[in-house]
């Protein structure tokens, strides 16, 4: 059971205080549906709900082509520091993909095509890297495409 007590204004981060969060999943697609879930639930409790639903938008777009093109796990990992929220998704597909200024348009009798255009269009920055580039170890293989959103000054 637990007592009121233990969640105070003490106890509760500071939106300005860095944090870091990592959820690995199964190649499923109802893992997309938890980490959307996960990431309002970190973001609200943060007291940062004003950036859920761009985050939600973005998050949801990197890991569902994580979960689709991919054979293998996948992770989401949100970082804050303050002002700057980075989603990172990796994969376990080392596969490199070209990134223009200006995504070509989508096929308009296609349901699929516009995740990285969204991206694009609703962060503030993104980009990827493959995973032999980082210094996470159990990340060896693979690659991280990541996206910034940065709260209003």
């Amino acid at each position: 059971m637990l007592d009121s007590g233990e969640f105070t204004d003490e106890s509760t981060p500071r939106p300005d205080e860095p944090w870091t969060y990592t959820l690995t999943i199964p190649n499923d697609p109802r893992a997309v549906t938890i980490c959307r879930r996960t990431l309002r639930l970190i973001l609200t409790l943060h007291g940062l709900p004003h950036l859920t639903d761009a985050a939600e938008l973005l998050a949801t777009e990197l890991i569902t082509n994580a979960v689709r093109h991919t054979k293998g796990p996948a992770a989401i990992k949100l970082r804050w520091a303050d002002p700057v929220l980075r989603i990172t998704a990796w994969d376990t597909a080392p596969r490199r993909f070209a990134r223009t200024l200006a995504p070509r348009a989508p096929d308009p009798t296609s349901d699929t095509g516009r995740g990285l255009a969204l991206v694009e269009a609703c962060a503030e920055n993104w980009g990827w890297f493959n995973s032999i580039h980082t210094a996470e170890p159990h990340r060896t293989d693979g690659k991280f495409v990541w996206c910034e959103l940065t709260t209003a000054v």
